[in-house]
């Protein structure tokens, strides 16, 4: 293993422009997919690029309120700009094989990848809307020790957790 070596300085400057610009999901069908996100999440498709080669689509999602005017490479460019979206990546025909059974969420065995998280301004309002839009829960608001933050699933499993910046805050500060 290499040793990191250089100072603060030089790895501010080194790293300047970076930004954390996406985690990647692999979905089994982009339908139900796509309408969570949007629909639930309130995100928006900033981006859809298909790879027919290697039959695969991926989508990227995020809170961008207006999209870009351009072509179609300043939009890809403004896209990978983005700091903090979602990529789902779809191969195509999981969603017609009967004999897939989706990804590992990272949350069963064998563990890894555990969850995104979403901070929205009211934890128990947010968790109403998604009761009625029957979205499967992990956690709700007032389970566990953990008061006042909720986890749910997405249509492929993966677990996200609803969060106020409030909220986690007092709970990080009674620790």
């Amino acid at each position: 293993m290499s040793s990191y070596n250089e100072s603060p300085e030089q790895v501010t400057k080194a790293t300047e422009g970076y930004v954390m610009q996406q985690t990647m999901l692999r979905i089994k069908d982009p339908k139900p997919s796509l309408a969570f996100y949007e629909n639930v999440l309130g995100m928006k498709l900033l981006g859809k690029y298909d790879f027919p080669g290697m039959k695969f689509t991926l989508y990227f999602l995020g809170y961008e309120q207006q999209l870009p005017e351009g072509d179609d490479k300043t939009k890809a460019e403004w896209v990978f700009r983005r700091p903090a979206l979602i990529e789902l990546t779809h191969n195509w025909g999981t969603e017609n094989d009967d004999s897939f059974a989706g990804y590992v969420s990272g949350n069963e065995e064998p563990k890894g990848f555990g969850h995104i998280g979403i901070s929205v301004p009211d934890v128990y309002a947010a968790c109403e809307r998604f009761a009625k839009y029957d979205v499967e829960f992990v956690k709700k608001p007032d389970d566990g020790s953990m008061k006042g933050l909720a986890f749910i699933k997405d249509p492929d499993g993966y677990w996200i957790e609803i969060l106020s910046a409030e909220g986690i805050t007092e709970i990080i500060m009674s620790q």
